[in-house]
């Protein structure tokens, strides 16, 4: 705050008083409060350490997960990898879109690295009348090598296109952003070309008994809080396990 001007009256300026200033203090309670909610927030949004008793684990007599059922879905990284997490996911499930800015991290960290393999199974629900186009378009893009940056897109535009009555004008207008050739992409699109890939990683979802979206597994352990705090604890202690 700047000093106020002093006032000039005719003849010989004066000095005014100044008010003192009013000082708000927050009340000591007050502050407290503040401190537990920001420790609380801290605990809350801190990633389980990987030893950790709470994270899931699977029986000691548990099946490995059938690995050559991967090649009904999508997959990205190494596939060497000593750890691979698969997703079965609905385009249009909101929790799916709220679990994909943990799987882009992910890729990331982990799948980049060489550490991790993903796999991205389509389990379309059939009350969502744009799932299944959705599923497809991802894969149309995929045949112009272009299945992340389609499948990036339709999680974060989910809003956009959920309820669209038009979804194949939609996708393939997102495919036109995305440097596509939108003649082809429709055409993929019109023609169920991929109906039958989602079919088939849908039955997948079905023979494992997959039961909602989005179902994430690291290994053959499944999440019970999908989202970036339980996946990269369990990604974190796979990791080391697999080296010693």
């Amino acid at each position: 705050m700047g000093e106020a001007k002093r006032r000039k009256e005719s003849g010989t300026p004066g000095p005014q008083k100044s008010e003192p200033k009013k000082r708000t203090w927050l009340p000591s309670a007050a502050v407290s409060l503040v401190a537990i909610l920001l420790i609380g927030v801290f605990f809350i949004t801190r990633p389980p350490s990987p030893d950790s008793g709470a994270l899931p684990v699977t029986a000691d007599d548990a099946e490995a997960f059938p690995a050559q059922l991967d090649r009904y879905g999508v997959s990205v990284g190494a596939e060497d990898a000593p750890v691979v997490v698969r997703e079965f996911a609905d385009y249009q499930c909101p929790a799916c879109g709220r679990f994909a800015s943990a799987s882009q991290r992910l890729k990331k960290q982990y799948v980049e690295t060489g550490k991790v393999r993903f796999v991205f199974f389509d389990f379309p629900l059939k009350q969502h009348e744009n799932a299944m186009p959705a599923a497809q378009a991802a894969r149309c893009a995929g045949d112009q090598d272009a299945y992340w940056p389609m499948h990036d897109r339709l999680f974060s535009a989910q809003s956009e296109w959920n309820t669209s009555s038009t979804p194949v004008e939609v996708f393939t207008r997102y495919a036109g952003e995305l440097g596509l050739q939108e003649r082809r992409f429709k055409s993929c699109l019109t023609s169920e070309l991929h109906l039958e890939d989602v079919t088939q990683s849908r039955q997948v979802a079905v023979q494992l008994r997959v039961a909602s979206t989005p179902t994430v597994m690291v290994d053959n352990i499944r999440l019970t809080q999908p989202g970036w705090a339980q996946l990269s604890a369990v990604v974190k202690r796979e990791l080391a396990g697999a080296v010693e």
